[in-house]
Formats: C-alpha cells, sequence, structure tokens
C-alpha cells in the first residue's frame, strides 16, 4: 500500500503542476509502447497521478499496462447525524474490502467525472480499546482467509451470470 511519506515525495518531486500539455507529450502518450511483452498506449508503466476531490486526496501509480496501485485518504460525514448514544465509539477501526468499477469521463486537460460503484465488504474491527483488529485473534478467520472467501464467491457468482 502506497504511504503519506510516498505522496508528499510525489508532490514534492512535481514542477509546474499546471503546465499545459505540449503537442510533443501527447506525441509519447499515444505511441506504442511495450512491457513483459504486452503491447499497450498511453501513460508509461511507472507513471504516477495524484489526484484531489472536493474532500479527497487519490494517488495512483502505474504498474503494467492495465494496472495500477492506489490509495485514497478523506474524512467522510454523515448526511443525517446519528442518533445520540448510538453506534460505534470514537477510535473504532473498521477494515473493508470494496470490489469496484470507476468509470473517468476527461472533462478537461486536468479533471476526470468519476463515477464508482461496488460492492465492499467487512473484513475485521478494532474496537478502541483493542491492541489489534479481530481478524487477527487465534478464533476468528484470518484477514487473507475472508479475502479469498469473497473473491472466490464474487468469481463464482459472476460466472453464473
Amino acid at each position: 500500500m502506497l504511504r503519506d511519506y510516498e505522496i508528499t515525495k510525489f508532490l514534492d518531486s512535481k514542477e509546474e503542476q499546471n503546465k499545459e500539455i505540449s503537442k510533443e507529450s501527447l506525441k509519447k502518450y499515444d505511441n506504442i509502447k511495450t512491457y513483459k511483452n504486452q503491447v499497450y498506449m498511453g501513460m508509461k508503466v511507472g507513471g504516477e497521478h495524484y489526484w484531489n476531490y472536493d474532500d479527497g486526496k487519490w494517488y495512483e501509480i502505474k504498474n503494467s499496462p492495465n494496472k495500477w496501485k492506489f490509495t485514497f485518504n478523506c474524512v467522510k460525514n454523515r448526511i443525517n447525524y446519528a442518533p445520540p448514544n448510538s453506534g460505534a465509539h470514537v477510535g473504532t477501526k473498521y477494515h473493508w474490502f470494496i470490489i469496484a468499477d470507476q468509470i473517468a469521463e476527461k472533462l478537461n486537460a486536468n479533471s476526470y467525472m468519476t463515477t464508482m460503484k461496488g460492492v465492499k465488504y467487512k473484513i475485521g474491527h478494532k474496537r478502541e480499546y483493542w491492541k489489534k483488529f479481530s481478524y487477527e485473534y487465534s478464533e476468528q478467520k484470518s484477514y487473507k482467509e475472508q479475502v479469498i472467501q469473497v473473491l472466490e464467491e464474487t468469481l463464482a457468482l459472476l460466472k453464473k451470470e
């Protein structure tokens, strides 16, 4: 997983974030490239993006022609406030595994409209006074076992469609 210091390093290394795209750079983008005998076009493998959402930060790095690693950080807020004395205690953490589709439509040189939909599975939680997540206790399924189960169930459903 990409860490905050990697994001900071990325931002510090960039000059002129809003520089207009030149015809030469567009030509390079559209050039045919190869990676491990796979032919592709677009950003070169190893290229990076850092995106600002209105309330969040998205960092991604291209690992192969069709694969990116990403991190997304933001604070989410309820539209309707939680009833008093309800829900989890402050400091409780939840660990979700998300399977999603993202469609990004380019609006201009620097902006995309992003739509993401999918499903999320609760893999574990950590109460504010626990030392570890629930899946780290021996009587629980491990993180890896739970993710494998989710992926196998998802694959079986997809094959049925």
